[in-house]
């Protein structure tokens, strides 16, 4: 599992495409929090406040995730490495986590540079260091725990295609859905006293809660829950290409 790990992360590297994925996304908030102006440049709104990161980054993940997951399974069923792979003395569990994990490193690495966007707002703020540390604490959490979310669901889309580019649009739908879908079949109001419920489904309802400062126990349930779930419909997906 480690080789295959290894193997994962110098394939992303070599590629470049790991190199892109982070590239694009501090340039995609960076020129939005600090160059364009907008209603998220922070420099312009005169608050000292991430909260534009937060808000912007599950919208360039939507594109970026995917992205990176396309390509964890629907090449090696294109090539036919895939039946290869299945034969070393590995679980098909271990070889999912192993791809997972390197998706994660990618992901933890894009967002470790934006603490240096952290740190200065630290220093913009009057005084020095008036800003709010528990809601910024709270949100990296919960943007790491979508992060991971898109990712599970990336590498399921990638398992049931073996094209890049369908296995990339089928991902942006359904990790779109999971974000955003449940949010709007609530603003609908259909179903009755089960709209709450319908709500509490999407990724949106836990990373707004994590995003206020507090880390509960049902939101953290939620999103290893979620993640479980899509890695285990991977699984069923690689084992259905055995019959």
């Amino acid at each position: 599992m480690l080789a295959l790990f290894k193997k994962e992360i110098g394939s992303f590297l070599h590629s470049l495409i790991g190199y892109i994925v982070i590239s694009v996304f501090l340039a995609v908030n960076g020129l939005i929090l600090w160059v364009f102006p907008n209603n998220f440049n922070i420099l312009d709104f005169g608050y000292a406040t991430l909260d534009g990161l937060f808000i912007l980054s599950p919208f360039v993940f939507l594109f970026l995730l995917p992205a990176i997951s396309m390509r964890s399974f629907a090449e090696e069923i294109n090539t036919g490495t895939i039946e290869l792979l299945m034969t070393k003395p590995i679980s098909e569990f271990q070889i999912i986590f192993a791809k997972y994990l390197a998706g994660m490193v990618i992901l933890v690495f894009s967002l470790l540079p934006t603490f240096f966007y952290f740190f200065s707002v630290y220093q913009l703020a009057v005084p020095t260091g008036n800003i709010d540390f528990g809601g910024i604490y709270g949100s990296y959490i919960g943007l790491l725990f979508l992060g991971s979310s898109f990712l599970a669901i990336g590498m399921f889309a990638s398992s049931i295609s073996k094209n890049q580019i369908v296995s990339f649009v089928v991902a942006i739908f359904l990790i779109a859905f999971m974000y955003l879908g449940f949010d709007f079949i609530y603003d609908i109001g259909i179903f009755g006293g089960a709209e709450l419920f319908v709500k509490s489904i999407g990724i949106n309802e836990h990373y707004v809660s994590m995003s206020r400062g507090v880390i509960d126990s049902r939101d953290l349930l939620y999103f290893l829950s979620l993640i479980a779930i899509f890695l285990m419909l991977t699984r069923i997906s690689l084992e259905k290409r055995k019959w």
